[in-house]
């Protein structure tokens, strides 16, 4: 499907916090979100050193009394145009989530947030609210779940392809820190920082999106108990963890396991999700993210490619192809197209529809999925910190 006409009658106007120069989030937030052209980045408050926001904003193309030295001075003022911004990306340290998504969601303003959320339970549910309450999209880029094939293995199972699903396996196991590299590394030390990260580091930071992978697949999921185990093999790190295993137990009746992890030397990514039924079973790798690996049992396994005519082309997401069968679609595609259901979530709202209602009928990640991945944490941390007790899932 390809379709580069404009999808709405202006580019929602966009700010963003956090993800300046150097930022590599930041330059995948900009890179996605513009793609579609359904944002139009007007205004920013890119670093906490105002002068190297500003500068690094001009250098980009925003208007200098646009580049503010904060996000609350930005919200502000914003408010006072006619041309205000009215969608924000967080791209910000974990600890700023919250506070900054709350007080979005308080100017009337969409928000595009990193994940995690924020960091407990009760801050998860007063953002789900607040977002109800004052009627705007809350959209969190778990960036992986935009690729075509994760959407054909959800219609998959949903049609019995595979039969009753028993067993789901995830993982998200790179080896980049096998070292202690935050010594020189900024980016990494505020990741296991506790006070900046939260109250986990690889659950957190990757073991979020593993497990996301399964609950688009399987839209019903629901967690019974768990098990977790956390480790921190560079001791500096500790409490958080830099890996960690996961066993689930579902209320279907199948089992399944997760594997978090940056200590994996040698592995380049790893972000893997296997799901198993009575009949067959799919794998998808995000490393060949236009890919399915589909084995039925007593017959020839079968590599399934995205843009083919085999797949379930009647599901939008299925047939969503930014370009030909056969060239690969990367991260920049599957962000992509988060964005472009971001925008149109919004411009829905914006248009007089009800938010709880969007985001029941039209998928995009959103603020109750970010608060599934905060409550997924805390039931991981109150098992691992009791000696990996099993635990009833809250």
């Amino acid at each position: 499907m390809f379709n580069e006409e404009l999808h709405l009658e202006l580019p929602l106007r966009w700010g963003m916090i956090g993800g300046g120069r150097g930022s590599q989030i930041g330059y995948i937030h900009r890179n996605s979100a513009l793609r579609s052209r359904m944002f139009a980045l007007v205004a920013a408050a890119f670093d906490i050193n105002p002068e190297r926001g500003r500068e690094f904003g001009e250098n980009w193309g925003i208007a200098g009394e646009r580049c503010y030295p904060d996000y609350k001075t930005m919200f502000a003022e914003e408010a006072k145009r006619p041309d205000g911004i009215q969608a924000v990306t967080i791209a910000t340290p974990n600890n700023m989530h919250y506070e900054i998504c709350k007080a979005a969601l308080n100017a009337g303003l969409h928000v595009v947030c990193e994940k995690p959320l924020c960091f407990t339970t009760a801050e998860a549910d007063e953002l789900v609210a607040l977002s109800k309450e004052k009627n705007c999209v809350v959209g969190v880029t778990y960036g992986y779940t935009g690729a075509p094939m994760i959407h054909q293995a959800r219609e998959m199972i949903a049609r019995g392809d595979l039969g009753e699903i028993r067993i789901i396996n995830m993982q998200f196991a790179h080896g980049y820190h096998c070292q202690e590299v935050e010594k020189n590394d900024a980016g990494t030390k505020w990741r296991v920082t506790p006070a900046a990260a939260g109250p986990t580091y690889v659950l957190g930071d990757i073991g979020t999106h593993a497990l996301y992978l399964a609950e688009v697949m399987l839209p019903n999921l629901e967690i019974s108990n768990l098990m977790c185990a956390r480790q921190s093999f560079v001791k500096s790190r500790a409490p958080l963890e830099d890996n960690a295993f996961v066993l689930m137990n579902f209320t279907n009746g199948a089992v399944g396991n997760l594997w978090a992890s940056c200590v994996n030397a040698g592995s380049t990514h790893q972000q893997k999700i296997r799901v198993i039924g009575s009949k067959a079973s799919i794998e998808w790798w995000d490393e060949h993210p236009s890919q399915l690996i589909f084995a039925e049992q007593g017959k020839p396994v079968q590599i399934l490619d995205r843009g083919q005519g085999y797949l379930y082309n009647d599901n939008e997401l299925v047939n969503n192809n930014r370009m030909g069968g056969g060239h690969a679609e990367g991260l920049f595609e599957s962000w992509a197209t988060l964005y472009t259901r971001f925008g149109v979530a919004m411009d829905r709202v914006n248009k007089g529809e009800n938010v709880a209602d969007v985001m029941d009928q039209y998928w995009f990640p959103n603020v109750i999925d970010g608060a599934k991945g905060v409550h997924f944490i805390e039931n991981c941390v109150r098992s691992a910190d009791g000696g990996s007790a099993w635990v009833d899932y809250e």
